[in-house]
């Protein structure tokens, strides 16, 4: 670590919690509890916390791999050097994909969802495509700032979403019935099926990898930061899903779900359900309010993400110029395609989830365990290495099985 780094202090573990925590926890926890009606509630809690132990041992893996690095050395150029060039092609690939593919994503999603809020704010009438431009010129401005305005900014947002959250819930909490959720009337065998479909989802719910190279440098390679920050950062996000679990799974019979599934499984057909069970129908505006905070919130964290890794992997510059360059690449193709396919992104989502799994479990772990090899690299060795490196080679494994069985129709749907 450099004098100037060692001098200059740390800004708080806060800041990049929020942004940890912003980036995973998006409008995709929204299908959560519906993906997970099969397998219910005591089970999904299982395998959500399994998957939590799991990404935040790989990101913490890449970290620890990271302080064997000068401060600004991204995740490209650490995979060339520890694994060769072949894997760092791969794992750049499959990156670019998939934060390429969620940031179209995001820009598509928020096209229709901000297009009468933008109306409302102005007074005109605008597009869905001038949703979507006016939007990500926002987002792109925020994530050219650098990741100091990122952590404020986000520090906001999830404020304001867990305030949104208690509002939105805090009547549904008091309401949870235990026989919901421990749907008492079926056996364990109802439910063992459907667990391993699920394990994909909770992979996408946790992924905050890209982030880890900007946080180091935002820290001034204060390693002890910035491992507080993904531990903290990841359990709030587990503590939000746990609560928004209890509060859909609790006052939503599991019976109720396979409709939901059939009508969209999205936040119009959690609020149809909801006021058939008698719920008010001013749950509908916090709905709508939260989704706003949620998408904007992970639509930042994401290509704040993306931005880092194309500046290290083309070696621009850490000026507001070369910053601007990666801003430009990291927007701008995926605006172009949302604009001429607005609905194209619901083919290749899919393969999203099984991707991730190869930068976000396998490569960090192929790292930490090739580093452990490197003799008189300094690398410290732990006592649970062996444990924890089985651990996520095992979720990665359970992701691709799960992945491939779905993908020909053999796994069950509940």
């Amino acid at each position: 670590m450099s004098d100037i780094a060692i001098s200059r202090r740390s800004p708080s573990v806060f800041w990049g919690a929020t942004i940890i925590c912003g980036t995973v926890v998006g409008a995709g926890m929204f299908i959560l509890p519906v993906v997970m009606a099969g397998a219910w509630f005591g089970w999904s809690l299982l395998v959500l916390a399994f998957s939590w132990i799991c990404m935040l041992i790989s990101g913490l893996m890449f970290h620890r791999v990271s302080q064997h690095y000068p401060l600004d050395t991204g995740y490209d150029k650490i995979v060339r050097d520890v694994l060769g060039r072949g894997w760092a092609e791969a794992n750049g690939l499959s990156l670019i994909f998939v934060l390429g593919i969620l940031t179209y994503a995001y820009i598509s999603a928020t096209g229709p969802v901000y297009e009468h809020s933008l109306s409302q704010l102005t007074g005109t009438d605008v597009s869905s495509s001038e949703a979507k431009v006016i939007l990500t010129g926002i987002v792109a401005a925020i994530v050219w700032l650098g990741t100091g305005s990122i952590g404020r900014i986000m520090s906001v947002l999830l404020i304001t979403k867990i305030i949104l959250l208690l509002s939105l819930f805090g009547g549904l909490f008091t309401t949870v019935r235990v026989d919901y959720l421990l749907d008492s009337q079926h056996s364990v065998t109802a439910y063992w099926p459907y667990i391993l479909g699920i394990v994909p989802f909770c992979l996408a719910s946790f992924g905050y990898h890209g982030n880890i190279s900007g946080l180091i440098s935002y820290y001034n390679g204060d390693h002890r930061r910035v491992k507080r920050c993904l531990c903290a950062g990841t359990a709030m996000a587990l503590v939000i899903y746990l609560f928004w679990m209890l509060c859909t799974m609790g006052n939503l019979p599991r019976s109720s779900f396979p409709e939901i599934a059939r009508e969209g499984g999205d936040i119009a057909a959690l609020m149809h359900a909801f006021k058939l069970q008698g719920h008010t129908p001013g749950l509908s505006l916090l709905f709508s309010v939260f989704s706003h905070f949620a998408v904007i919130s992970s639509f930042v964290g994401v290509t704040a993400g993306l931005v880092d890794y194309i500046s290290d992997r083309l070696s621009l510059p850490t000026t507001r110029t070369g910053r601007l360059k990666a801003t430009a690449l990291t927007f701008l193709p995926p605006l172009c395609l949302s604009l001429r396919f607005p609905d194209g992104f619901v083919a290749a989502i899919g393969y999203a989830g099984l991707i991730a799994t190869l930068w976000a479990v396998i490569v960090p772990g192929l790292l930490h365990r090739k580093m452990r090899s490197r003799p008189c690299s300094g690398y410290q060795h732990g006592r649970w290495d062996g444990l924890q490196l089985g651990m996520v080679m095992l979720f990665a494994v359970l992701n691709i099985l799960s992945w491939t069985l779905s993908e020909f129709h053999l796994l069950p749907v509940f």
